[in-house]
């Protein structure tokens, strides 16, 4: 039996360091809700999880790159659907001025409303939009539209319905004008279907890679519940066993007296 060093007291003192450490651990992962609180716990799986971080990030970006491309999208078959109206009511112009009961005059009042009906914007400026499409930024080149290509200039510009010959060749022209629409609607729509596809991917992308992430750092609180009870309880026991411990050597005053 010796006094100066207390083995036991010095054995329960670090076991219940060890349990105490552990026990604090398990709260910070239970207020976090990670798993991972600080690099030591787990150093691979913290660098795995900072680039799933990242790539979700990419990821939600390029969603938006997507979602603004499709308002654009929207935007342009909005405005073409107005083009298209106007182009409608100058095929109708054309026609009626070519009603033989009319004359020149009255075709002058015709032409008066159809040289007004269209006009181009910085919508259609023919050039090819690149949209980001996923967390490498790769691109996809959206289709251009142009209002200035010559089935649309023919049809709106210098032609008029103010004679029966100028409304019959400016009919014409009108009605190329419309198949041009419908062709670039159409584009519009392949494009726009395009866009829609693939943010649906990105959305269940950013889900998996999100659920992975998950399971690198957050953590289980049913589990870490048990393991934070299961501390706590090393915590009370270790405290008690130590102060057994420091009572040991008294008994050598027996031995004394």
């Amino acid at each position: 039996m010796v006094i100066n060093t207390n083995i036991a007291a010095e054995s329960s003192a670090s076991l219940l360091s060890a349990s105490s450490a552990n026990l604090a651990k398990s709260l910070q992962r239970l207020s976090s809700g990670l798993k991972i609180t600080s690099p030591e716990d787990d150093a691979a799986g913290l660098g795995v999880s900072m680039k799933f971080d990242a790539q979700s990030s990419r990821i939600s970006a390029a969603s938006n790159n997507v979602s603004n491309a499709v308002s654009y999208t929207q935007t342009q078959d909005g405005f073409l659907q107005q083009v298209g109206n106007a182009l409608n009511r100058m095929s109708e112009l054309a026609v009626s001025a070519q009603d033989v009961t009319k004359t020149d005059t009255d075709r002058s009042l015709y032409n008066a409303e159809y040289s007004q009906d269209f006009n181009g914007v910085s919508l259609f400026d023919n050039a090819t939009k690149n949209v980001t499409i996923d967390s490498d930024a790769t691109t996809w080149s959206m289709a251009a539209i142009d209002l200035g290509a010559s089935a649309y200039t023919g049809a709106t510009t210098g032609q008029t319905i103010a004679t029966t010959t100028g409304a019959i060749a400016a009919l014409g022209l009108v009605k190329t004008a419309i198949s041009q629409l419908a062709t670039d609607r159409a584009t519009i729509g392949a494009s726009m279907a395009r866009l829609n596809y693939t943010n649906e991917q990105l959305s269940v992308q950013k889900t998996n890679v999100d659920a992975a992430n998950s399971q690198i750092k957050d953590v289980d609180v049913a589990q870490e519940s048990t393991n934070y009870a299961k501390l706590n309880i090393l915590v009370q026991s270790g405290t008690a066993m130590l102060a057994q411990a420091n009572a040991m050597p008294q008994s050598v005053l027996k031995l004394l007296g």
